[in-house]
């Protein structure tokens, strides 16, 4: 549906330049944008590439598992449908840490893979599960702890104070994830 609103509006934008005889606006604007994406691409690399190296070697060095482990208690109240030890509650703690580092890229194979293990567990395989929506609730609205997307872009752009953000984010984000898991659990009651 999005691709559809979005080649909309690009067909409206192309037909107007057209209609007013603004083709070099246009063409102007294609040709800037892909630069200043090129750019950004450039520039945000490098810290997308430290930030998943570091990531891997949390992984490797055992780290991202016992913060799996610190988080188990929680993610057993959270996902009670899931048993115990289960691999899927290891894969969203996973999800979950590198969401909370800012690394979206880096959570998002992790949440693939606790979504397909979460559907071994589920009995109606045409229909999310109740620890499926949660955890979809919890991924959409993710605590997150250092916005590195969000520091590298203003770092990007030459911000004075590329790090003042940071507390804004976890208020935002750990106000959204508590109210997305209340709706959660209000609408689950409602079942």
């Amino acid at each position: 549906m999005v691709n559809k609103i979005w080649g909309f509006l690009i067909i409206i934008g192309v037909v107007v330049c057209l209609v007013t005889g603004k083709v070099d606006v246009l063409n102007n604007e294609i040709l800037e944008s892909t630069k200043s994406s090129l750019d950004m691409i450039i520039k945000i690399f490098p810290v997308m590439a430290l930030w998943l190296g570091i990531m891997n070697i949390a992984t490797a060095s055992g780290l991202l598992s016992k913060l799996s482990h610190a988080l188990s208690p929680l993610l057993q109240k959270l996902f009670p449908e899931i048993p115990k030890g289960h691999e899927s509650l290891s894969l969203i703690a996973s999800n979950i840490t590198a969401n909370m580092f800012g690394l979206g890229n880096a959570a998002t194979p992790f949440g693939l893979k606790a979504m397909k293990s979460l559907q071994t567990l589920n009995d109606k395989k045409d229909t999310a599960s109740r620890s499926m929506i949660t955890f979809l609730v919890l991924n959409t609205s993710g605590v997150t702890i250092i916005p590195t997307t969000i520091i590298s872009l203003r770092m990007m752009y030459g911000s004075q104070n590329p790090t003042e953000v940071v507390f804004a984010c976890i208020l935002a984000t750990l106000i959204s994830t508590i109210g997305g898991l209340i709706i959660d659990r209000i609408l689950a009651k409602r079942r």
